[in-house]
């Protein structure tokens, strides 16, 4: 039996999806700013923009299980790429914030399928007893995107023009869709023809309980991207953007360890520590006065975000079927997405109405509310019907 993670196929995946995440963020951190220097875009108009992406994605999420359950994982990963790399070329002709909106739905929409395409190959081709790790690896990969991409697009555009940076994006999307072509998989990864079309093959049953238990922790990621800025700026932190570098050290030494504790011993106590790491990280946070408390909590937090979302996504492969294992990360992905979405919105009203501390004082009553559904539902369903 072949146990061995780092193989050819896996290390051109995880390649590619390291320069599709890079492309992503680099044009998320420079767009903002191109829009209102350069179209002279309202906040309501850049808001549109950017949410425009994430609506398309999460409306394209179901569609992408079933399609790759149906269709093959290797002709919807390939097709997806295709699109959204030829759709960065639509930044240099489209001069106007209506064109830029439906520019980026149309991509937000290959993004979906994208997704959760690179994730579902992933689980395919780890070994199943390596699977912990070898999600964790591939998560690394996006944690690594995130990191460059911010400081790739706000230099380009900053130095270099914006033309140059949608260009680079061009250039570093067809690198990313050359390593994917390069990945190979086993033949019964390839095509599930007697799929139809119906609810079930578009979200897999088995996954719901666990994906609920991402939404729900999802809530106070959304809420901490949305408004740690504003609140390092409120409590006298001059420099929030090492909040999100100390972040995702957090994550990253979260996501090279614990994959091989889940692979070990599951994930009874590593979801229940690193669950717990989140309430305590919002509990300091929100008690936060000055940038010892600020920054810790960004370690915390950063720890316990960098195992949950691997270790759930390994958990909804665990449970599934290879058949319907597109389905299965298609269902995590919209609780990603929605839980995210939700935890935006609901922190703008809080900061609003009551002030910034309290998002961070009810975020982590939501993660504890978490960590009580994983005890009391998601736990006890893993371990009954794991598949192995």
């Amino acid at each position: 039996m072949n146990d061995k993670i780092w193989s050819k196929d896996f290390i051109f995946l995880i390649t590619s999806n390291f320069l599709m995440f890079i492309t992503y963020y680099a044009i998320l951190s420079a767009l903002p700013i191109y829009l209102v220097t350069s179209l002279h875009a309202s906040k309501f108009q850049v808001g549109m923009v950017v949410g425009v992406y994430t609506i398309a994605s999460v409306l394209v999420r179901p569609f992408s299980g079933f399609a790759l359950d149906r269709f093959g994982r290797r002709t919807i990963f390939l097709l997806s790429l295709v699109l959204y790399s030829f759709l960065f070329a639509g930044y240099l002709v489209a001069l106007g914030i209506t064109s830029i909106i439906v520019l980026r739905f149309v991509q937000g929409l290959s993004w979906g399928f994208s997704t959760v395409s690179g994730s579902t190959i992933a689980a395919d081709i780890v070994p199943v007893s390596k699977r912990g790790e070898g999600m964790g690896y591939f998560s690394l990969s996006t944690t690594l995107g995130m990191s460059v991409g911010p400081v790739i697009g706000l230099y380009l555009s900053h130095n270099l023009g914006y033309t140059t940076m949608f260009v680079s994006g061009i250039l570093i999307s067809f690198a990313s869709l050359g390593f994917a072509y390069a990945v190979h998989l086993r033949k019964r990864f390839v095509v599930g023809k007697k799929i139809v079309l119906k609810r079930n093959n578009m979200f897999e049953k088995s996954s719901l309980l666990p994906s609920a238990n991402v939404f729900i922790t999802m809530i106070a990621y959304g809420a901490l991207l949305s408004f740690i800025a504003l609140y390092g700026r409120e409590i006298g932190i001059r420099n929030s953007g090492m909040y999100f570098l100390i972040f995702s050290f957090g994550i990253a030494a979260a996501r090279i360890t614990a994959g091989k504790v889940f692979d070990r011993h599951g994930p009874r106590k590593l979801l229940t520590y690193c669950i717990s790491l989140l309430v305590l990280g919002f509990l300091l946070l929100a008690m936060a006065k000055n940038g010892v408390l600020f920054y810790v909590s960004a370690i915390l937090i950063g720890f316990g975000n960098g195992v949950i979302f691997p270790t759930f996504q390994t958990m909804v492969n665990n449970l599934a079927d290879a058949r319907h294992r597109g389905a299965a990360n298609a269902t995590l992905y919209t609780a990603v997405d929605l839980g995210m979405g939700f935890g935006m919105f609901m922190a703008g009203l809080i900061a609003q109405h009551i002030g910034m501390p309290a998002i961070f004082w009810l975020s982590a009553g939501v993660c504890f509310t978490g960590l009580i559904f994983f005890r009391a539902l998601v736990l006890k369903r893993y371990e009954r019907d794991v598949i192995l």
